[in-house]
């Protein structure tokens, strides 16, 4: 058996076991994986997957147990590439971020900036993406470490801990009849028509779950993964903005907007930071979760990461 043959049942199965979709994900032939396959079988003496003539159908019982045991093979193979290249080269690399719009917008910029200034020959490649993209990245090894406000603590295969909290904020013209409200209600929010996150993004399940308990049925006349997206079109008069807090911190108090914190409304939201579970993680991955939070450290990053806990502090 070969990491060949693992690689070709891994990727089998992430392509809902399509061997032609397989074979151009992979840069080689149809037969090639097809016949690599079954000599991994006959070497094990078990089929890994249930077939229909040439077609792959399911993953058998054993294959399942397969399955389980080459994920943890190639996790670990990349991960001693990893310390390869973390001893070969201790000053320069590469670090992926998976985050929304949001935090990539408002929360990044300076954490990347003081972490290139520390590392000036380590590259940052940002990857934007909703929550459930940002988790699928980390899955994938598409990024080295994710931030994001909702779903990656419902990943098993994640350790997440807490970074900060943050509310939502009312965002409306000036001129706006509610922009002298300083703590407005959800019933007054309820018959305005409302500009803000799309369903997957920045809490927007508090704001939902919110409405829901106070049986109100709100106006959404537009939904964004983009704060900047949202003010626009409160700008233009589309409707009244909610938006996260981080992303009207640099608007100008004598701005065309105003601005008011909802947290009494819709309460607190807590971003987090993610890493695949069992990966190897470079020195700057864990000075760039330092850099997020005061409250992140490399001793706990790593307690967390050998199954010490998740949450082993407050916010």
């Amino acid at each position: 058996m070969n990491l060949h043959q693992f690689r070709f049942v891994q990727e089998a199965v992430r392509r809902n076991l399509n061997l032609t979709e397989t074979a151009k994900a992979l840069y080689t032939s149809q037969p090639g994986i097809s016949k690599a396959i079954l000599e991994l079988e006959e070497e094990l003496g078990i089929d890994i997957f249930a077939r229909h003539g040439k077609r792959l159908r399911r993953v058998t019982e054993p294959g399942q147990e397969v399955l389980k045991a080459i994920d943890i093979i190639l996790r670990e193979v990349a991960n001693l590439k990893r310390i390869g290249e973390e001893f070969s080269k201790q000053e320069a690399g590469t670090l992926s971020i998976a985050t929304t719009h949001t935090q990539a917008r408002y929360v990044l910029p300076g954490p990347v900036a003081l972490l290139r200034r520390r590392y000036p020959k380590v590259q940052v490649v940002l990857h934007q993406g909703t929550p459930e993209q940002v988790a699928r990245m980390l899955l994938s090894e598409v990024a080295d470490i994710g931030l994001a406000t909702e779903s990656l603590s419902e990943v098993d295969d994640l350790v997440t801990l807490p970074c900060y909290e943050w509310q939502h904020a009312l965002v409306v013209p000036r001129t706006h009849a509610l922009a002298t409200v300083d703590r407005p209600s959800l019933e007054q929010l309820a018959v305005e028509p409302l500009v803000t996150y799309h369903p997957t993004v920045s809490g927007r399940s508090r704001i939902d779950a919110a409405f829901a308990k106070a049986r109100l049925k709100p106006q959404f006349a537009l939904e964004a993964l983009d704060s900047d997206v949202i003010k626009t079109y409160v700008r233009l008069g589309l409707g009244t903005g909610i938006v996260a807090e981080m992303a009207v911190r640099d608007e100008p108090a004598d701005g065309d907007l105003v601005c008011h914190p909802v947290g009494h409304l819709f309460g607190q939201n807590v971003s987090r930071v993610a890493f695949r579970r069992g990966a190897y993680l470079r020195h700057f991955v864990y000075t760039f979760a330092e850099l997020l939070s005061d409250r992140l450290t490399r001793a706990l990053i790593q307690r967390a990461m050998s199954g010490g806990g998740d949450d082993d502090y407050q916010l």
